[in-house]
């Protein structure tokens, strides 16, 4: 399917839709409404709605839509009819934490390699290798490595993160407590853990 311009909340969106679906997928449900579906994903149908006329145009009124076909369509524009690679760089608590995480794969990524400074072994229930920091270029560039998720402290994150660029890594997900200077065409989601815990606070009444 040719990459479609689809703005960044939608995509975001999407990624929620696929979820809602997968559940209706294992309780072998066979359609679902938009407004159904919308409820579950937590937005308005109106949205859903636009969001899916994107790429096309699906369901039948009075019918709703077909939990696999819409299911498939979305994996696909979301790439997850292969498995994408991704490195993780900093292999710290937390990267350590996402390293032994078993719900990548299922979802259509596959952690291929960590890096880090001090590389060590991650354990017995951990496979992925874990390597220098001085051979992470190299190796995404042999991969074609497109992914990647960074966990290094904030001090050294912009320079891992221009290594990880220049090496040809085209979206990062961001859990280093910084903001990346990065080029136009490349995608960073950042995940501050504190912040989200100071959002989550003001409504602890």
């Amino acid at each position: 399917m040719p990459r479609i311009d689809i703005p960044r909340k939608s995509i975001y969106r999407l990624s929620i839709y696929q979820r809602c679906l997968q559940r209706l997928k294992a309780n072998r449900v066979d359609t679902v409404s938009s407004e159904a579906l919308a409820k579950a994903a937590g937005v308005k149908p109106t949205q859903l709605r636009k969001d899916l006329t994107y790429f096309g145009q699906f369901g039948t009124r009075g019918l709703g839509y077909n939990v696999e076909s819409l299911s498939s369509t979305i994996g696909e524009v979301l790439g997850h009819n292969r498995l994408q690679p991704v490195v993780l760089v900093g292999v710290g608590n937390l990267g350590s934490a996402l390293l032994r995480y078993g719900g990548f794969r299922k979802e259509g990524f596959e952690v291929v390699a960590a890096f880090d400074i001090a590389p060590k072994p991650a354990g017995r229930d951990v496979s992925i290798p874990i390597l220098a920091l001085g051979t992470m270029e190299s190796f995404i560039k042999e991969n074609r490595v497109k992914m990647a998720i960074l966990t290094v402290p904030a001090a050294s994150a912009q320079e891992v993160a221009n290594g990880l660029i220049k090496a040809g890594v085209q979206a990062i997900l961001n859990f280093s407590p910084t903001v990346l200077d990065v080029p136009e065409d490349v995608v960073v989601n950042s995940v501050d853990l504190a912040v989200e815990l100071d959002n989550l606070s003001y409504f602890i009444r």
